[in-house]
């Protein structure tokens, strides 16, 4: 079922951009959250710099307190900054190479707009500087690249981390299971409604793909030459193994998680 965006809840709207592809799913979603109040907008993730899709958000979006980054890749906010010109507003993320003014964003922090509140938690793994965005008045967390709408995500490395992702999939988990996250608002894919059984899903998707990756491991280590593999070889011949059922379209983004995979069995 495609995705097409558009009011979610109430105050709530999703622009979808028009980049639409296979690590992007339907495109990136660009979340207008709105003071019921003053009418003010959060703007997050203005996603790509593209004119269309920028005029869009800034009609939808109006008068325009924040723009906030859950974290740095192009199709999230290549955008930003342009859009927070455009507007007056600053751009606040993690990454100050991200930013537009000198406020930044951590966790822990709150952006308060009138009656309209978003904590910002720090979910790193997908990549270092990833953030969620939790709005308690409606129960949701706006979670990037870290949940997505349709099928799981990548963990970057070297950059993102298996290790700090799994931690960050716990955390958002606990806040689920105690009620105080229903909803997830994912940067590509549709709104999901029970953000427990999702989170359920992730976390048994990552530790069975951890199994698989080092059984593939042994396997290879018990086949290979007396030289051995390559670590450089390495990677791929995993892939090869743990996702042959993926279309191979998909296999140099699976060879990103393998790495981290890898390097967080070494840890372990």
């Amino acid at each position: 079922m495609s995705w097409q965006g558009g009011a979610v809840a109430p105050g709530v709207d999703c622009v979808l951009a028009g980049n639409s592809g296979i690590m992007t799913l339907d495109g990136t979603n660009t979340w207008v959250l709105r003071d019921p109040g003053s009418g003010r907008s959060v703007v997050i993730d203005p996603g790509p710099l593209d004119e269309a899709h920028l005029s869009a958000v800034t009609e939808a979006a109006g008068d325009v307190a924040a723009v906030l980054l859950t974290h740095g890749h192009l199709d999230h906010s290549e955008g930003a900054r342009a859009f927070g010109e455009r507007v007056g507003a600053g751009v606040r993320a993690l990454d100050p190479a991200h930013r537009l003014g000198s406020e930044g964003l951590a966790d822990g922090d709150v952006v308060a707009v009138g009656d309209l509140e978003v904590r910002v938690v720090g979910t790193p793994g997908h990549t270092s500087d990833s953030l969620s965005f939790w709005v308690p008045s409606h129960a949701a967390m706006l979670t990037g690249d870290t949940v997505l709408g349709r099928g799981t995500t990548v963990v970057a490395h070297p950059d993102g981390s298996l290790g700090a992702y799994l931690d960050s999939l716990d955390r958002l988990h606990a806040l689920a299971e105690a009620r105080e996250v229903t909803a997830i608002w994912p940067g590509h894919g549709p709104v999901i409604g029970d953000a427990l059984s999702v989170l359920d899903f992730y976390l048994a998707h990552r530790r069975e793909r951890l199994e698989q990756v080092a059984a593939a491991l042994e396997q290879l280590r018990r086949d290979s030459p007396p030289e051995g593999l390559s670590s450089e070889d390495l990677p791929r011949r995993v892939v090869e193994l743990v996702y042959a059922d993926v279309d191979p379209v998909l296999w140099g983004a699976a060879e990103l998680s393998v790495r981290a995979q890898l390097a967080y069995l070494a840890q372990a």
